[in-house]
């Protein structure tokens, strides 16, 4: 999640359906915009030269969070504002998911209340990273929520954000603070520092740093050695790269990339969520769209849809990278594969 949208109000249409097909008919067509700006002849072998960023739909407050959904083909992602889960489908477009998504309180409340990060865990349970009550929650069958952490030390979190499963079945999650109203200054904000966190099979919750200012979109290189992080921070938006320890905590860190440039050409967006392919590359969100990065860091290229990008997720055969960015859900259909497919 990205600054500018902290004060947005909850207003406007869930969504505007523009996907519908009749069945047997052939898939729809959506509309192209954006640009695709080509770095590094290395893009080419990722994102082919006539491909393009498809309009799927539009009309969200803030959508966030892209999970493909292997056992059911679509994809969910969260409408943070609203405090939804949507639903997108070939054929049949947008619908609602889950309401309420991150807040299940009675009393009335703005900012970001609903989920953010979406990631279905190796048993292909949806695990939901929830601004409002504060806590890492799994859906149920019955669509109730199963709290799998909601504190550090006995201290409460900000509110969780942004997730990835290691290969274990260990969580690792970030929490800033964009869920609380008044932020790092909200009186209801239990922890000092925005921290990056560990959640194990046996629920045991680790601390693994809390050096990032604004922790935000959270990764795993292929082999798992590097974690990659997000800093939404408009005073240092960069990508930060941990080494990975054999016991899974977090060494040595350095800058991985650097958005103040893109910033600072006024470009929209702080750097957010992020995928890596089977290869390494990293598809990171950040000033100008998704920027897509080498392992050693080189900036190869960029999809961008003219608006603030909050997210991206692989879909469909893993060929296909889903973004949310701002008021649109839209996707590219790559060269590349997402790690895990």
């Amino acid at each position: 999640m990205t600054l500018h949208r902290l004060c947005a109000a909850i207003v406007g249409p869930l969504a505007v359906m523009l996907v519908s097909a009749a069945d047997g008919a052939d898939k729809k067509v959506y509309p192209s915009f954006g640009t695709i700006d080509r770095q590094d002849p290395r893009f080419d072998q990722l994102i082919p030269k006539d491909a393009v960023l498809e309009k799927l739909a539009e009309g969200f407050d803030w959508s966030e969070g892209p999970a493909w959904d292997k056992k059911n083909g679509c994809l969910l992602f969260s409408d943070i504002p609203p405090n939804s889960v949507m639903k997108w489908k070939e054929g049949e477009g947008v619908t609602l998911f889950l309401k309420p998504s991150g807040y299940t309180g009675k009393a009335q409340r703005g900012g970001e209340p609903g989920s953010n990060g979406l990631v279905f865990d190796p048993a292909g349970r949806l695990v939901l990273c929830q601004h409002g009550d504060r806590k890492i929650a799994r859906l149920t069958p019955q669509k109730t929520f199963e709290t799998l952490a909601d504190r550090y030390d006995g201290k409460r979190f900000n509110s969780p954000n942004d997730a990835t499963f290691k290969s274990n079945g260990d969580l690792y999650f970030t929490d800033p603070p964009y869920g609380l109203e008044g932020l790092n200054d909200d009186p209801a904000k239990e922890l000092k520092f925005n921290g990056v966190y560990r959640l194990a099979k046996d629920g045991t919750v680790t601390l693994l740093t809390k050096e990032m200012t604004f922790p935000n979109g959270i990764a795993f290189s292929p082999d798992e050695k590097t974690l990659y992080v997000a800093q939404s921070d408009p005073k240092q938006p960069i990508w930060k790269a941990f080494d990975v320890k054999a016991d899974g905590t977090l060494g040595s860190s350095r800058v991985f990339a650097d958005g103040t440039a893109w910033q600072q050409a006024g470009k929209k967006g702080l750097p957010d969520g992020m995928k890596v392919d089977a290869k390494g590359n990293v598809f990171a969100t950040g000033p100008g769209g998704v920027h897509v990065f080498a392992p050693d860091g080189a900036h190869l290229g960029s999809i961008d849809s003219g608006e603030a990008t909050a997210n991206c997720g692989w879909g469909e055969d893993g060929t296909v990278l889903y973004i949310t960015s701002d008021m649109y859900l839209c996707r590219v259909k790559t060269a590349t594969k997402g790690k895990g497919f």
